[in-house]
Formats: C-alpha cells, sequence, structure tokens
C-alpha cells in the first residue's frame, strides 16, 4: 500500500463542490447529539477493519498514514480516537452539522462509503498509536492551565483529558497545541456549530491567559504507554 501524495490535486478538483455546499447549507442550525441519521446507523453496526484501512487512505492525505496530523495544528491527531467521536465529527460533517469545508469533499459517501464505512473508518483510527511527540504552547503558565482544567475540565474529558466513548467526550490529551486553540476559539464564538452547549457555557469567561494556559496543559497530557507509538513511527499498513 503506497503513502498518500495526492492531497493538493483532489482538494484543488473538489473545492467548487466544497464551497457550493456550504453555501447551499452553512447556515443549518446544528445542536449537540440529537443523532439520527448516518450517526445511528453508523453506531449500530459492526465494523469492518480491513474496510476502515481502505477507507483510511482517503484520511491519510491529511491526518498522515500514521493519524498523527501536523504539529502547526492544521490537521489534528485523530490517531486513538474514541469510534463514536469519530462516528459522530463524520456524520456531523456530511450531514453540514459541523462547518469543515476543507474536509468535506472528502468525507462525502461517493469518497469513502456509506454508514458502513463510517463505522469502519472509525474503529481503524481507534487502533492507531498516538503521536509521542504532539505540538505544544509556550510551557510558561502551566499551573494555571492545571488549575482551570481541574476546574472546569474533568468531568468530561477526565483526569488525563482520555474522554468517554460512551458519552461522545473526546479524547484530548497529547492533541496538537495550535488545533486545541483553534476549536477552542470557534467553540467560543459559535462557528464549531455541534459544539457542546455545556463546553460553550463553562469557558465563556476564560480570558486570553486562561485559554492559552489550559490548552497548553491539555497538550502535554500524556496518552497510556501502551497506547503511544515510539518517536518516528511509521503505519506499517502504508508500507
Amino acid at each position: 500500500m503506497k503513502r498518500t501524495t495526492t492531497f493538493a490535486i483532489a482538494l484543488a478538483g473538489a473545492i467548487a463542490v466544497s464551497a457550493a455546499a456550504f453555501a447551499a447549507g452553512g447556515e443549518k442550525p446544528a445542536d449537540w447529539n440529537v443523532g439520527g441519521g448516518e450517526q445511528d446507523e453508523a453506531l449500530n453496526l459492526t465494523p469492518d477493519l480491513e474496510n476502515g484501512l481502505e477507507v483510511y487512505e482517503v484520511c491519510a492525505a491529511c491526518h498522515l498514514p500514521e493519524g498523527w496530523g501536523s504539529r502547526d495544528g492544521t490537521f489534528p491527531q485523530i490517531a486513538g480516537q474514541h469510534p463514536k467521536v469519530t462516528i459522530k465529527q463524520l456524520a456531523d460533517i456530511r450531514a453540514l452539522n459541523r462547518d469543515n469545508p476543507t474536509m468535506y469533499p472528502f468525507a462525502l459517501e461517493r469518497e469513502i462509503g456509506g454508514a458502513q464505512s463510517i463505522a469502519d473508518v472509525a474503529a481503524y483510527i481507534q487502533t492507531l498509536k498516538m503521536n509521542p511527540e504532539p505540538g505544544l504552547g509556550a510551557g510558561d503558565d502551566l499551573e494555571h492551565g492545571a488549575q482551570l482544567y481541574k476546574d472546569n475540565c474533568v468531568r468530561c474529558h477526565g483526569e488525563n483529558g482520555e474522554g468517554d466513548n460512551d458519552k461522545f467526550y473526546p479524547r484530548i490529551q497529547g492533541q496538537h497545541y495550535e488545533y486545541l486553540l483553534r476549536q477552542y476559539v470557534w467553540i467560543k464564538e459559535g462557528k464549531r456549530r455541534n459544539a457542546n452547549p455545556e463546553m460553550v457555557e463553562q469557558i465563556k469567561f476564560f480570558t486570553d491567559k486562561d485559554t492559552t494556559a489550559v490548552l497548553d496543559y491539555v497538550s502535554r497530557l500524556k496518552p497510556p504507554a501502551e497506547d503511544t507509538a515510539p518517536p518516528g513511527w511509521l503505519n506499517p499498513d502504508f508500507e
């Protein structure tokens, strides 16, 4: 299996589709987790990891074969993510409940398949070992960040950022700082329309200092050793 090298060509061909879709449907209101549609269908299917790998070839163009994304936060780490979280986000993007013009054309059914493929790729992504060297913040206010995390984030995301698959709370430990920052700002400003309203309420009074401190702290939370790849690891499925 070859490493993916065609992202630029595919993206250029998809821009018109993505722009048209978001012009037509980008203002559609979203709810946090009402379920229904492809989300419920995918959640009730038995995943096929072999097909999940085939589907993931499309994802690897941006998220890399290892699922580590980019340290500058352009693309998130998705390796090790809870399958219910991945299923929800893919279903929301396809239904235009979450705005992601870059990802949207690659998430369409004609590109990766239907609900079964969503279930399959979500299961495959969970098997990927996580990045041991994510992008970090400045590291100059970690004590403040730790206290903010303890007071505001633990209830949903867990003591170590492990999230909760059954409750659709994402795993955020070891996520790239710049990606966390961008999503956090979008959630706070209402741009991330499928965000949990409890989180929106929780962070609405955070200052810029609070924001950078807590997200820097989160980016440094370590996944368990058994879920973490060694530095320089390459996904053997793409050799």
